[in-house]
């Protein structure tokens, strides 16, 4: 359905992607409006890799990274943080509404947390409207099979 909001979710290997995992083992029911790609660490994206999602038409962009304090390449999460709030200005600049993308902080332990988030981040993509970048649905879903790929390369360059 092209009404449907599409957000990409970029989390973390050790902290974010297991606890989306863990809601999806616990059954806890979220939209399934969210894309989920799994990095290395969330230190890995940056600024121009975030605006390439909505210049490929995404509605939202969630980056969810490992606690504050907590990450296991050190920095990575604080890194990303910095990132995301210069892509937040950037978006303004260019039109866009910062509330497209928000950097949550979680543990592997908040399966719940993570479901929460992704409610939390539809409601709000529901209420700003579809991206105006946005073609169609299906250019939007082979856009997010790219940005997955991107993503799995940068796992196996991490772990190969």
């Amino acid at each position: 359905m092209d009404n449907e909001p599409v957000i990409v979710a970029f989390c973390c290997h050790y902290c974010a992607y297991a606890a989306a995992d863990l809601a999806g083992t616990m059954r806890i029911q979220y939209p399934d409006s969210v894309r989920v790609l799994r990095l290395p660490c969330t230190g890995k994206i940056e600024v121009n890799y975030l605006l390439a999602a909505f210049e490929r038409g995404v509605d939202g962009v969630i980056v969810a990274g490992c606690l504050e304090g907590g990450c296991h390449f050190q920095e990575g999460n604080l890194r990303a943080r910095r990132r995301v709030e210069r892509a937040k200005q950037l978006l303004t600049e260019i039109g866009l509404e910062p509330e497209r993308l928000e950097m949550f902080n979680l543990s592997s332990a908040e399966g719940t947390r993570f479901a929460e988030i992704v409610t939390e981040m539809n409601a709000r993509i529901t209420k700003l409207g579809p991206s105006p970048l946005r073609r169609s649905q299906d250019n939007t879903e082979q856009a997010v099979e790219g940005l997955r790929k991107q993503a799995e390369q940068a796992i196996a360059g991490v772990t190969s």
